[in-house]
C-alpha cells in the first residue's frame, strides 16, 4: 500500500495512517464466516483488523479457514445457539426498526416479521 513498507516501523506507519484520516482497530472476533454459493469458509480465532478511511470500512482477516459445505457454517461452533435465531433470515436491524416503530418487544417484532416473510410494512401494520 505504501510501496516498500515491509521494513517500516509499525508506529510510524500508524502515525502516517492517522495523518491520512485512516483509523485502525483490532476486532476481537471469535469466528468469521464467508459464504459462497458452493461452500463456506470458516475462520476460527482469526485476526481481524478494521480500517476506517473517511467512512469507508475495510476488514482484513488473517488466518487459515476451514472449507465446509455451503450453509453448514451455522452448525460450526453453534453450541447452545437458539434454533429459532440460528435459522432466522430476519436481519436484527429490521427487528429493531419494527420494534421501535410499534413499541413492542424485539421478540414480538421478530415474530411479526417472520409471519410476514420479512416484509417491514406488513409487520408494522399487523402490530399497530
Amino acid at each position: 500500500m505504501f510501496g516498500g513498507g515491509g521494513g517500516m516501523n509499525p508506529r510510524k506507519m500508524e502515525q502516517m495512517m492517522e495523518q491520512m484520516g485512516i483509523d485502525v482497530e483490532d476486532v476481537d472476533a471469535e469466528e468469521v464466516v464467508i459464504r459462497t454459493a458452493e461452500y463456506d469458509l470458516v475462520f476460527d480465532d482469526a485476526e481481524v483488523t478494521k480500517m476506517d478511511a473517511r467512512g469507508q470500512e475495510t476488514y482484513q482477516i488473517v488466518g487459515s479457514p476451514e472449507e465446509v459445505e455451503s450453509g453448514a457454517a451455522g452448525a460450526v461452533g453453534a453450541g447452545d445457539t437458539d434454533e429459532a435465531d440460528a435459522g432466522s433470515a430476519i436481519p436484527d436491524d429490521d427487528v429493531e426498526i419494527v420494534a421501535t416503530r410499534t413499541g413492542v418487544s424485539e421478540s414480538e417484532a421478530r415474530e411479526a416479521l417472520e409471519d410476514h416473510d420479512g416484509d417491514l410494512a406488513a409487520a408494522v401494520e399487523a402490530l399497530e
